[in-house]
C-alpha cells in the first residue's frame, strides 16, 4: 500500500509542479524558460503569482514531501535510503512549500539589491535545495543497487545527480547567462 501511495503522492506532486511551470511562462509575455528563473514566473506582483504558488507549487511540495516519506517505508530498510529520502522530502519538497510562502522580489532581484525577507529566505531555500537534493538522489542511487530491480533506478538516480551537480555548477557561475 505505501508503494502505490508514494507513486500517486510522487506522479501528482511532479506534474502540478510541470504544470505550474508551464502556466507561470505563458502569463508573461515574453517570459523565457530558458534564461530566466522559474520562480520569476510566481514572483511577488505577477498576474497570478499568488494561485500558482497556493494552488500548484505548495501542494506539488506537499505532495513530494509525502512521496518521499512513502517511498522510504516501501523500499528495503537502510540508513542511506531514510537519509536520501528524507532529504528529498526536506529540501525538495518542504522546500518548495516555502518558496511557495516566502516569493522572490519581482524579477528575483538577480543583483540582491536590498533584497526584501522574502527574497532572502526564497534564496536560502533555493540554494539548499539545489546543493543538497543532488547528493540524495546520489546516494538514493548508489543504494538502490541494493533493491531487487533496482538497477534502472540506480544508474537512474546516479545519471540525475551528475547531470544536475553539473547544471547547478555551470549555471549558477553566471546569473546573467541567457540560460537561467
Amino acid at each position: 500500500m505505501n508503494n502505490i501511495k508514494a507513486f500517486w503522492f510522487g506522479l501528482l506532486g511532479v506534474c502540478l509542479f510541470i504544470v505550474a511551470t508551464i502556466l507561470g511562462g505563458l502569463q508573461i509575455p515574453s517570459y523565457s524558460h530558458i534564461s530566466q528563473f522559474i520562480s520569476e514566473s510566481y514572483a511577488i506582483g505577477t498576474p497570478y503569482g499568488i494561485q500558482l504558488r497556493y494552488f500548484f507549487y505548495f501542494p506539488s511540495g506537499l505532495l513530494i514531501t509525502l512521496f518521499s516519506y512513502y517511498a522510504a517505508k516501501s523500499l528495503p530498510k537502510s540508513t542511506l535510503t531514510k537519509f536520501g529520502f528524507a532529504g528529498m522530502g526536506v529540501f525538495y519538497g518542504m522546500a518548495t512549500v516555502i518558496v511557495s510562502i516566502f516569493p522572490c522580489d519581482k524579477g528575483c532581484n538577480q543583483e540582491l539589491m536590498e533584497p526584501s525577507l522574502s527574497q532572502f529566505i526564497h534564496n536560502l531555500m533555493g540554494l539548499l535545495t539545489y546543493t543538497i537534493v543532488p547528493f540524495c538522489l546520489l546516494i538514493l542511487g548508489i543504494e538502490a543497487r541494493k533493491w531487487t530491480n533496482g538497477k534502472f533506478v540506480s544508474y537512474s538516480g546516479i545519471s540525475c545527480s551528475i547531470i544536475t551537480m553539473l547544471f547547478f555548477v555551470t549555471l549558477s557561475s553566471n546569473l546573467q547567462s541567457n540560460l537561467i
